[in-house]
């Protein structure tokens, strides 16, 4: 396998072939300065800042670089082209961007955990949400978990996005920034473009997209597919992605209609045992393990100029999510035989609970009986590998919008921009979760067949959900709530002279969060919960040359528990994470506060005609009562939500790019010191140096899964006009593994991969390019956590060592042609 990829390298050399930009096709790399950028979420929905002509202006929410206090990172759709084979952004944003890294809890690139400065972005439900997601203005965090599903977005109508740390105006989870997708219109893009590719693992893609304008009136369309086997057993992916955007233009007014939709399959979701990946580094764990995800959106973006200084600008959505998760897991049965009134049945492992307030102690021991859905006990069988099937399906419809007014007369004779708004985001949410009693197959499968061949006939399989005796974690759970958002900004920014700018400003966010228990099992996930609070921020910038502005800044922001939080955060009551949702005692929003200050520029003819930008900075968030996932002592499968007194990220990210109409060169590095800050004791059961299931935290201690250090560096050059090349490498360094807040055990290595890419344009509109990911092939894992000991796991497998680890895909080698015109 690898000789032959290796084989197709060397012919894809030979052929020079890559993913470029069209403008770069012809041997030239566009000189780009970011002069302006958001500073709130509307400002880039229908092109960030740009007159009726096309030139960038300072308009609609957005301010020059040069007067923003803050740190704002930005990646151009010229960097995404080059990895469109990946079909993936956060590929390209971890790859470039000081401060971003991935963790892959998953096993499929595609649905990788985005952090920065130690903040999540994830797709994974439980997962604490750090960053808040916009694409055209438009609040992308689900509404059920506030997760980001990067799958759903398409790479190839990205036009921009820009990272935007230490501003509250964007609302809810922007405790570490705030990610601003801006997507391609037909304004900004015109042409006709296809492309095809295919590569190892039996990937095969294709994109296309169009822009046009007539008139007033521009075009925009775009679709992506794609079909990969996967690199691990059962582990296959699909993807299906389509954009629109019809717009109007006049001297003072544009308006877009906007509609998207994605549907995304993905299988074997989940860690490995290190014991099976060092004999197999294909392996997974027990399967099927699929998620199926569907979403549609309809969106509409304007601003009108109502005067010389003032504009209005606004969006409106409603949005619909839809995902159905399949988990075959071990099943975590025993025989009832210490509890003498159920002897010879299956009972869920008793592992020491308390019992609920009000339960008497039978009521209690009843709970852990598991029945079928006719409520008839079922038998033990003594060398049956117990298994279940969980399902979990999410339904979401949201709806929402936000209107900004922003002013630009001077004042006191002084340059001033205020800017002032509002937004609102409801949504309707369902989730339901059952298990089905199974077996775990020799070959890790889970069925639900009762003639199984292996085990032969066994009574209660396949005869329906399961659930126990009351209501803990294995019950079905069948939940509805409602979500209410809502925000009230201001944002001004002062010239004091031309080169001094003071920003000040506020949001006012509030949140309601309703949740209803339709089952019966738990009535104390019925409840509703309101959180607000008021966020300041405050800054200077000072241009001290053309080439050298000095910024620093402060602001605090929040963030409202989930609803999956919400119903999951009794210990006494733990749930079957993620699947089930039983109680429901009250967690504190998480604030947090912000510093930082810098120095940032461009400096233009630096040598040889090239432009240079270039930025230094150091940056401090500290966060109380921030929310953690953990598990209960004896049992990993089930857990809870606490609220923890105190965690700190801070560090440093120094950053240069130069570019010349030939050459692009970048290099970046960050520290990022993610810490707890709180002295106290954590429930880490699989945790192998725990002590009787708990762990203990001290201040100093790491956020696990953030490496310190941070390199990044990459080059693209054009070797001839009609020929690109180019390379980049990522080195991190080591980090802990998730369960081991107190860092007692041996980290996740440190690791560094490299990637390559070229091409060859045949004619003016025919290119040939090529992509290789992972070039030195190197085996690392970018997540791990810890699973329960086992001598003798579904019948015939030994797990001794309690690592559980995802590693990340091999060198992987994608071509293809792509035709513009």
């Amino acid at each position: 396998m690898v000789a032959s990829r290796w084989g197709f390298l060397v012919t894809t050399a030979l052929v020079s072939a890559a993913l470029v930009a069209p403008a770069a096709a012809q041997g030239t790399i566009a000189l780009e300065t970011i002069d302006v950028v958001p500073v709130t979420p509307v400002a880039g929905a229908g092109g960030t800042g740009r007159s009726a002509t096309g030139e960038r202006i300072e308009s609609g929410g957005v301010l020059s670089l040069a007067k923003v206090p803050f740190t704002v990172e930005t990646v151009t759709a010229r960097k995404f082209e080059q990895d469109r084979a990946t079909l993936d952004p956060t590929f390209t944003l971890a790859r470039t961007t000081p401060g971003v890294n991935l963790s892959d809890g998953q096993g499929n690139s595609f649905r990788q955990t985005l952090t920065y400065r130690g903040f999540d972005a994830s797709p994974l439900q439980g997962a604490p949400q750090g960053l808040a997601v916009y694409q055209n203005g438009t609040r992308i965090n689900e509404a059920f978990g506030d997760v980001v599903n990067w799958d759903l977005i398409p790479q190839v109508a990205i036009n921009r996005i820009n990272i935007v740390t230490g501003n509250p105006i964007f609302g809810l989870n922007a405790l570490g920034g705030a990610v601003n997708i801006e997507m391609k219109n037909g304004f900004t893009w015109q042409g006709k473009e296809v492309s095809v590719m295919g590569g190892s693992d039996g990937r095969i893609l294709g994109t296309l997209q169009y822009g046009e304008v007539i008139g007033p009136w521009s075009f925009y369309f775009a679709g992506e597919g794609l079909r990969d086997a996967g690199w691990r057993y059962q582990s296959p992916s699909e993807i299906g992605r389509v954009y629109a955007d019809i717009g109007h233009r006049t001297l003072d007014s544009e308006f877009h209609i906007i509609a998207s939709g994605a549907k995304t399959y993905f299988g074997a979701a989940a860690a490995s045992p290190v014991d099976f990946t060092r004999d197999n580094e294909r392996a997974i764990f027990t399967y099927p393990q699929s998620i199926d995800t569907a979403m549609g959106q309809i969106q509409v973006t304007g601003k009108v100029n109502l005067s010389p200084t003032w504009d209005l600008s606004g969006n409106a959505y409603v949005r619909r999510f839809s995902q159905f998760v399949i988990d075959g897991n071990d099943g975590n049965f025993e025989n009832c035989s210490s509890r003498s009134n159920f002897r010879g049945f299956l009972c869920f492992e008793d592992d020491g609970f308390s019992a609920a307030p009000g339960q008497t102690q039978a009521q209690f021991r009843n709970q852990f009986l598991i029945l079928g859905p006719r409520n008839q006990q079922i038998p033990f069988r003594a060398g049956i590998p117990y298994g279940t099937i969980d399902t979990v399906r999410t339904e979401a419809t949201g709806y929402g919008g936000t209107l900004q007014a922003t002013n630009r007369d001077r004042l006191f004779d002084h340059g001033n921009t205020f800017i002032v708004g509002g937004s609102i985001d409801v949504a309707t949410y369902g989730f339901k979760s059952a298990s089905t009693l199974g077996v775990i197959n020799p070959d890790l499968s889970v069925t639900t067949d009762p003639n199984n061949p292996t085990y032969g006939n066994i009574p209660g399989l396949g005869i329906g959900p399961i659930r126990t005796a009351g209501a803990l974690g294995i019950a079905p759970s069948s939940v509805t709530g409602s979500n209410l958002y809502m925000g009230l900004y201001a944002l001004d920014t002062f010239d004091v002279t031309d080169r001094l700018s003071l920003t000040a400003g506020a949001r006012l966010n509030f949140a309601r969060i309703s949740t209803q228990d339709l089952t019966g099992f738990s009535p104390d996930v019925t409840g509703t919960h309101y959180f607000n609070r008021i966020n300041p921020v405050a800054g200077l910038t000072y241009r001290v040359y053309d080439w050298l502005t000095l910024y620093g800044g402060y602001s605090e922001s929040n963030r409202a528990p989930t609803p999956l939080e919400l119903a999951c955060a009794n210990p006494n009551r733990p749930c079957l994470l993620p699947n089930s949702l039983v109680a429901d005692p009250p967690l504190k929003q998480v604030e947090a506060r912000t510093y930082e200050a810098g120095i940032r520029g461009a400096v233009p003819n630096f040598y040889e005609g090239g432009l240079l930008n270039y930025k230094l900075g150091a940056f401090r968030t500290d966060l109380s009562n921030d929310i953690l996932q953990v598990a209960v002592p004896g049992n990993a499968a089930r857990g809870y939500y606490v609220n923890v007194p105190a965690t700190r990220r801070q560090g440093i990210e120094v950053a240069a790019e130069y570019v010349t109409e030939r050459l692009s060169l970048y290099a970046n590095y960050a520290l990022i010191d993610a810490t707890f800050q709180f002295r106290g004791d954590l429930s880490s059961p699989n945790n192998p140096l725990a002590d009787d299931g708990l762990i203990s935290v001290r201040p100093g201690n790491k956020l696990p899964l953030v490496p310190d250090h941070q390199i990044k560096a990459g080059f693209d050059y054009a070797i001839t006009p009609q020929w690109r090349f180019g390379m980049n490498m990522q080195a991190f360094s080591s980090s802990y593994f998730r369960g081991d807040e107190s860092n007692i055990n041996r980290k996740l290595p440190a690791y560094f991969t490299a990637n390559l890419n070229t091409s060859f344009q045949l004619t003016p509109t025919v290119q040939i390019f090529g992509l290789v990911t992972n070039l030195f092939n190197n085996r690392y894992a970018n997540f791990g956590t810890f699973l329960e000991r086992d001598d003798n796991f579904a019948g015939r497998y030994v797990l001794n060592d309690p690592r559980t680890t995802t590693l990340v895909q091999p060198l992987s080698v994608y071509g293809g042609v792509r035709m513009t015109w």
